[in-house]
C-alpha cells in the first residue's frame, strides 16, 4: 500500500528560500517527506476510494506538492495542484487577512461595534454590544441554530437575518471578548459590515484588496448559481472537483454551493492548493516584500481568547502551543475537508484540500510538520482541547 501510494504523488518545487532569523526544520530528503505525507494522509483518508487530495507543503522557503487520487467520481480526472476545491471554513482565514489590511491602515477597528455600519441593528439590544473583533475570535456569544449540528433546513435572506440579530440574546453567563462560542453566522455579519463601510459588494472588495494583490487568480467567492451550484467561470468550473461525503458517495455537483445565507457574499470560497500554497507562504513571513501585507499578517495571528488549556483564538487562525506551536484552521462540510497550518519557528506549512467530508483532515497535517519539525523520535502531539 505505501509503495503505491509513494508512486501516486507528484513533487514540484516552487520559490526561492530567503533568510529568516527562525529555527530551520531538520533535514529530509524529498523521499522522506514523501513517505511521511502518505503514512499520516492514510490514516484519516482511503486514496484508492472515491475522492482525491491536493496537498501544499512548505519547507524551508520552497514548495513541494502532492496530489492524490480522483477529481470525478469516475476516476478518470485526477486531482492536480490547480484542481479546485470547496474551501468551507478555511475562507475565513483569507477573511481576516483582508480585515487585518484594514486595520493596519486604520480604515477599521477590531473595537469597532458593527452597529456603526448597520444601522438596521440599532433597533437590537444585544446585538449592538457585537465588536468586528468579537466576530473574529468568536467571543461575541452570538450563535444561531445554523451554527452546529443537528442542522435545520431554514435559512435566511438578508432582511431576515438582520431580523433575528435584533431579537437576539446574549448567552447567560457570556463574557464578551473571553468565552469562545463558534459561529459561521458572525462571519458572514462581518461581511456585511465591511461591505457596508466600504460601500462595495463583499465579493469585489475581497478581490481588489487582497487576491489581486496576491495573484491568486484561482482563488474566487462566487455567486449563487441555479441548482446549487456557484457561478464560477467556465475555466474555474472545469477544474472544479465532484464532492463526496465520509463514506465515498458524491454529494452535489462540481462547485457545489451550500449554506444558509441567501445573499451575495455569504456562499463558499473555493481555490487550489498551489493559490492556497502563495497564501500559506505570506502567512510564513516568506511571501512578497510588502510592508502592509507583513503588518496584516503578524496582526491576525495574534492571540485574542482563550479556547481551552493550550489552545487560544487569534482571527479565525487556532494557536496550538507545545513542543512545535502551530497556528491552523480547519474547515469541512458534508463533501469537502480542508487544513491550513504552519509552524512558524520552523518555516514549515501545509495546505490539505479533500474531496471528500467530514475528514479530520487537521490531525494528518499537524502530525505532518511535527515530524519534520521535532527531532527524530519525537512523538508528535495530539494538539487538541479536552
Amino acid at each position: 500500500m505505501r509503495l503505491m501510494l509513494i508512486r501516486l504523488m507528484l513533487g514540484v518545487l516552487l520559490a526561492t528560500p530567503i533568510a529568516v532569523s527562525v529555527t530551520p526544520s531538520r533535514a529530509a530528503s524529498d523521499a522522506d517527506v514523501r513517505q511521511i505525507v502518505a503514512e499520516e494522509l492514510q490514516k484519516v483518508f482511503d486514496p484508492e476510494g472515491p475522492g482525491g487530495s491536493a496537498i501544499a507543503l512548505r519547507l524551508d522557503g520552497r514548495t513541494l506538492f502532492f496530489n492524490f487520487g480522483s477529481a470525478n467520481t469516475s476516476g478518470d480526472r485526477p486531482v492536480t495542484s490547480d484542481s479546485l476545491f470547496n474551501l468551507a471554513s478555511l475562507s475565513k482565514v483569507i477573511d481576516t487577512t483582508m480585515l487585518s489590511m484594514m486595520i493596519v491602515q486604520g480604515e477599521v477597528s477590531l473595537d469597532d461595534p458593527i452597529v456603526n455600519y448597520i444601522p438596521e441593528l440599532q433597533k437590537g439590544r444585544d446585538i449592538r454590544q457585537v465588536t468586528i473583533g468579537q466576530l473574529v475570535s468568536y467571543t461575541s456569544g452570538l450563535t444561531l441554530p445554523q451554527d452546529h449540528p443537528p442542522w435545520p433546513a431554514a435559512h435566511y435572506t438578508l432582511p431576515r437575518f438582520l431580523a433575528y440579530l435584533n431579537k437576539w440574546r446574549l448567552p447567560r453567563g457570556h463574557k464578551r471578548g473571553k468565552d469562545y462560542i463558534y459561529s459561521h453566522a458572525g462571519f458572514m455579519l462581518l461581511h456585511v459590515a465591511l461591505e457596508r463601510r466600504f460601500e462595495t459588494p463583499y465579493i469585489d472588495l475581497l478581490d481588489q484588496r487582497l487576491l489581486s494583490r496576491l495573484g491568486l487568480a484561482s482563488t474566487t467567492l462566487p455567486l449563487r448559481g441555479s441548482n446549487a451550484v456557484g457561478n464560477l467561470a467556465p475555466e474555474l468550473l472545469s477544474r472544479a472537483v465532484q464532492g463526496h461525503d465520509d463514506t465515498g458517495a458524491p454529494v452535489g455537483k462540481p462547485g457545489d454551493m451550500q449554506g444558509y445565507y441567501f445573499w451575495p457574499g455569504t456562499g463558499q470560497m473555493y481555490s487550489s492548493a498551489r493559490d492556497l500554497s502563495t497564501f500559506l507562504a505570506l502567512h510564513l513571513g516568506e511571501g512578497p516584500h510588502d510592508p502592509l501585507l507583513r503588518e496584516a499578517v503578524e496582526l491576525s495571528h495574534r492571540e485574542i481568547a482563550t479556547i481551552c488549556p493550550g489552545v487560544t483564538q487569534a482571527q479565525a487562525w487556532e494557536i496550538h502551543k507545545g513542543a512545535a506551536t502551530i497556528i491552523d484552521k480547519y474547515g469541512a462540510l458534508n463533501n469537502t475537508s480542508g487544513y491550513i497550518g504552519m509552524i512558524p519557528a520552523s518555516r514549515i506549512g501545509i495546505v490539505m484540500l479533500i474531496n471528500r467530508g467530514e475528514t479530520d483532515v487537521s490531525a494528518a497535517g499537524r502530525r505532518i510538520m511535527q515530524r519534520l519539525a521535532l527531532p527524530a523520535g519525537t512523538e508528535p502531539q495530539e494538539l487538541i482541547c479536552e
